[in-house]
């Protein structure tokens, strides 16, 4: 299939998992998801990553976020490769890691880059909100662990974004000022919906204490 976008529906499928067969969809629920993959089990990066991703386990859900990894291993080799990830990372996995075998959900979402390696998945992760629509989509090379302070960052962008008439700035963090969207001209409107006042720095670049704070 072609290349996923940003705003397309996330593919829906069921697959077998480390906590027993996972219908997608229905596992996310009206929660948002993550879906992030790894070439194997037993891989050095992904095994810190897994233990990192088991540690944040309160932040996921303080953003009403279910985290399901996937590998193109069975689920026989996951249970063996857990323990490993328990003890080295000192945690205990607390999330599904699909066992893709046949490549079903690798070649429904584009995991399988043949200039990269043609029979591993590269290392991509997915930000899918309630309605199942992919919001972000981050690929990164075997050699690089994945930046887990800004995969929460762009969650709390997202979900502030969506619920008031705002963008993020660069290197914006939570409780940070936020930008109000050029599209927003009426002064009323502004008034009400930024109480605080704004700052204009240039007529398309106005700053304003974030709403939900």
């Amino acid at each position: 299939m072609a290349s996923l976008r940003l705003g397309d529906t996330a593919p829906d499928f069921e697959q077998a998992s480390s906590q027993g067969p996972i219908r997608f969809h229905e596992r996310l629920g009206d929660s948002w998801g993550i879906l992030f993959s790894h070439p194997a089990d037993f891989t050095p990066v992904c095994t810190t990553e897994l233990g990192l991703t088991a540690k944040l386990k309160d932040e996921f859900a303080r953003r009403h976020v279910k985290v399901i990894a996937l590998s193109v291993d069975s689920v026989e080799s996951h249970g063996k490769w857990i323990p490993d990830i328990n003890e080295t990372q000192g945690t205990t996995v607390n999330f599904p890691i699909i066992a893709d075998a046949d490549r079903k959900v690798s070649e429904l979402y584009d995991l399988i880059h043949p200039n990269a390696n043609s029979t591993l998945t590269v290392r991509s992760l997915f930000v899918i909100d309630p309605a199942k629509k992919i919001r972000l989509i981050i690929t990164y090379p075997a050699s690089t662990g994945r930046n887990f302070d800004e995969i929460l960052r762009v969650v709390d962008s997202l979900q502030l974004t969506d619920h008031h008439s705002v963008a993020t700035p660069g290197n914006w963090k939570d409780g940070d000022d936020v930008v109000i969207v050029p599209s927003l001209q009426d002064p009323e409107v502004i008034q009400q919906k930024f109480p605080k006042g704004y700052k204009a720095v240039k007529p398309y670049l106005r700053l304003t204490p974030q709403p939900n704070r």
